[in-house]
């Protein structure tokens, strides 16, 4: 068997990753102040952000959505929408200042010296021209190369993203291609010209964990090559730990701490940096231990702005003095870049991050008692479209094997995560489930009866029970409906109550959520990102589901919004014994909210067992990246560096063997290609299917450890 390469431990901090980081400033900000105007009132959404960033380092930006982050960044790329105006304040990248510059001389520099990843790339990209034009379109005009040299580039860069098939998605348009891999092409296209300055605004928000990391990696390479500067905007805590140098929180447009990753992350100063970093899902916590950390209240009005510290109304350490006394920068250590805008933080004690470690020969097993679906040999193929050459030639049809032979049971009231990579086969999974589309082959059942295949084939009473929360709820939520229509939809439509009543129960479905019944009046354009998909939840829970697919309802949260949307799903699974499939790239959510994991590569599934079982050695090696990949900020936690490479395979035309032969980084021969894994069974609900023998799987390092331990942190 070919010997698994030995994974060093990452880092606590990036610092590593900053050797090549320079006092020479290649963006400084000064003073910045911006203010956007609505209705008559200016919005001050930044005020008076200081921010320096050198050449070869990373400075991360954080904070929950509406803290003015991304203005910060639109306004560096001269991009505010006509609401926004910057009021004061000045942007210089090395010695040239932007704010002077013309169009003509802008556009010189944006895309060739200054690149930005945007957030979401279906808005980035065009879905008029193929992928392969729009990268090729930023080569021509800010290099030399031109026709074939251009094509090359753009596959070079398609292949350093990790894409499959670089000549296949060069050809293809944006929507036929997975979020996550339309993330990776905004990022190829960034790279295109190796910039001066990065810009990132949540850049692997969309992204699976494993290609986040390489993402990661990769742009810690092009840093180190070519000196860039990057200002990474996310409120991605781990990748933070992981990846920069240096940190600015941010809250209600001010800077409330700056610093080395190192000192913030071990020892943070500021009340809401604290919170931040303990409203994170801990992969030594589940449900049944306690309920998450969540920063109460909301955002100050902007507009009316309240006196003394901006975040005095959320603090749990807040004295009547922090109400009424400016708050001014206070040094933290001897560092010039290290401060706080705390009037307490000597006082307050000194920072642990909680333990939970737990009694391996007592954990929590996931009984089936009472099944609620059964999926068996579940199959869903996609046939691609026949070009001109297939006609004249007669070639057989292609089809995309996104589902393959998948068994899978869920229990009344339990959760099952589905986890892998983008492309998977998870949210195809979902959607069949839900009856978005039908399957090719293979049987749902769904308490003892067959489901067919389209949702409108279903009988109303069957569609009612199984319901689904999206992604993304501003593709979901009708903005021309208010939000109590939204909810009384399916009221209406499964007549659950009558005409007279639903007004009440509009109330007790938002109340449920933790929103006000006056929200029922509201647009969607009025609420923030964690208010709509709590909005989506309760429209969920209004048909009065008995199982409801969950797509990703989080991954655009922040963590401070998606600690309280996953207490709000305990809460409502317990008093309802709604069944959750949970759909989703990160492992600490899975790892708290679900009795079950089944982890999916190319269609099928590697491993299935509880979050105990799967969390801890025997790993299928997938499994083992997986987790290896998880973004921790916790500096008491070492990880094993496991790192994917190799092709990914195509989905088309799939060759025999294991699927993850191609990528295995424990391939034992000739037999992973040849014949299908077999199936070990570990216990009652842990299995797996590989080839490397049973022994050496159980053999297995911890992937994930308490510092200094040998301890799996589970």
């Amino acid at each position: 068997m070919n010997k698994a390469p030995s994974p060093t431990p990452a880092p606590a901090s990036a610092s590593v990753l900053e050797a090549g980081a320079t006092d020479r400033p290649v963006l400084t900000i000064r003073d910045m102040h911006i203010s956007y105007f609505a209705r008559g009132q200016e919005i001050k959404a930044v005020r008076g952000i200081n921010l320096t960033v050198n050449a070869g380092e990373t400075l991360a930006l954080v904070g929950e959505s509406g803290s003015g982050k991304s203005s910060v960044a639109f306004s560096t790329m001269r991009g505010l929408d006509a609401a926004g105006r910057l009021m004061h304040g000045s942007i210089h990248f090395h010695e040239t200042d932007l704010l002077s510059l013309g169009p003509r001389e802008l556009r010189s520099i944006q895309g060739s010296r200054i690149a930005m990843v945007y957030q979401d790339p279906q808005t980035a990209l065009n879905p008029a021209f193929r992928i392969g034009e729009q990268i090729a379109e930023v080569v021509n005009e800010h290099t030399a190369a031109s026709g074939w040299q251009a094509r090359q580039r753009v596959l070079d860069l398609l292949d350093e993203v990790n894409l499959p098939d670089p000549a296949g998605v060069y050809l293809r348009y944006p929507h036929e291609l997975s979020g996550g891999q339309q993330q990776r092409v905004l990022i190829a296209m960034a790279f295109a010209c190796n910039p001066e300055l990065l810009i990132m605004d949540e850049p692997t928000t969309g992204l699976d964990v494993t290609t986040e990391a390489h993402i990661l990696d990769l742009v810690a390479k092009l840093k180190k090559t070519h000196g860039s500067a990057i200002l990474y905007i996310t409120h991605n805590l781990g990748v933070v730990a992981r990846f920069c140098h240096r940190v600015a929180v941010m809250y209600a447009g001010e800077i409330v701490e700056e610093g080395l990753v190192s000192r913030v992350f071990s020892k943070p100063a500021h009340p809401y940096t604290r919170s931040l970093l303990t409203c994170i899902p801990r992969l030594d916590l589940s449900k049944r231990d306690r309920a998450l950390n969540a920063i109460e209240g909301r955002l100050p009005n902007l507009a009316d702005l309240p006196g003394g510290c901006i975040f005095a109304a959320r603090c749990n350490e807040r004295q009547d003095a922090c109400e009424n006394t400016s708050v001014t920068l206070d040094p933290v250590g001897d560092d010039a870049t290290d401060f706080v805008r705390c009037l307490r933080w000597r006082e307050m004690p000194e920072f642990q991050f909680d333990r939970h470690t737990r009694d391996v020969n007592a954990m929590h097993t996931a009984t089936i008692l009472d099944t609620l679906l059964e999926i068996e040999n579940l199959r869903c193929y996609y046939q691609l479209r026949r070009g001109i050459k297939e006609f004249v030639t007669g070639g057989a049809a292609k089809y995309v094997h996104a589902v393959d032979d998948v068994d899978l049971v869920l229990a009344r009231g339990q959760t099952l995560a589905i986890v892998g990579e983008s492309g998977c086969g998870k949210t195809t999974l979902g959607r069949t489930v839900v009856g978005l589309q039908s399957a090719t082959a293979g049987d749902l059942v769904f308490e003892g009866n067959q489901l067919a295949g389209i949702a409108r084939a279903r009988e109303p009473d069957l569609r009612r029970r199984i319901q689904i929360i999206f992604q993304n709820p501003d593709a979901t939520l009708n903005p021309q409906k208010s939000v109590g229509e939204t909810i009384r939809r399916p009221l209406d439509l499964f007549g659950l109550v009558s005409a007279a009543e639903q007004k009440n129960r509009v109330a007790e479905l938002l109340q449920s959520v933790n929103l006000p019944p006056s929200f029922a009046q509201r647009y969607p354009h009025e609420l923030s990102g964690g208010e709509k998909q709590r909005v989506a939840i309760a429209r969920a829970f209004a048909a009065e589901p008995e199982l409801i697919v969950c797509d990703e309802p989080l991954s655009a949260l922040d963590v401070s919004v998606q600690a309280a949307i996953l207490n709000l799903l305990v809460d409502l699974q317990k008093t309802s014994k709604t069944a959750y499939m949970f759909i989703s790239h990160d492992l600490s959510v899975v790892r708290y909210l679900s009795d079950q994991v089944a982890v999916m590569y190319m269609g099928r599934l590697c491993e299935i067992g509880t979050p105990e079982e799967v969390f801890v050695p025997p790993y299928h090696p997938y499994t083992e990246a997986l987790l290896s990949a998880i973004s921790i900020p916790d500096p008491s936690i070492e990880q094993e560096i496991v790192r994917l490479e190799g092709p990914v395979p195509s989905p088309i035309n799939l060759a025999s063997g294991c699927r993850f032969a191609s990528r295995c980084p424990r391939k034992v021969g000739e037999i992973c290609e040849r014949e299908d894994p077999p199936l070990y069974q570990f216990g009652d609900n842990h299995r797996l299917y590989c080839h490397i023998p049973r022994e050496d799987l159980e053999k297995m390092r911890p992937v994930i450890r308490y510092a200094g331990e040998e301890m799996a942190v589970v």
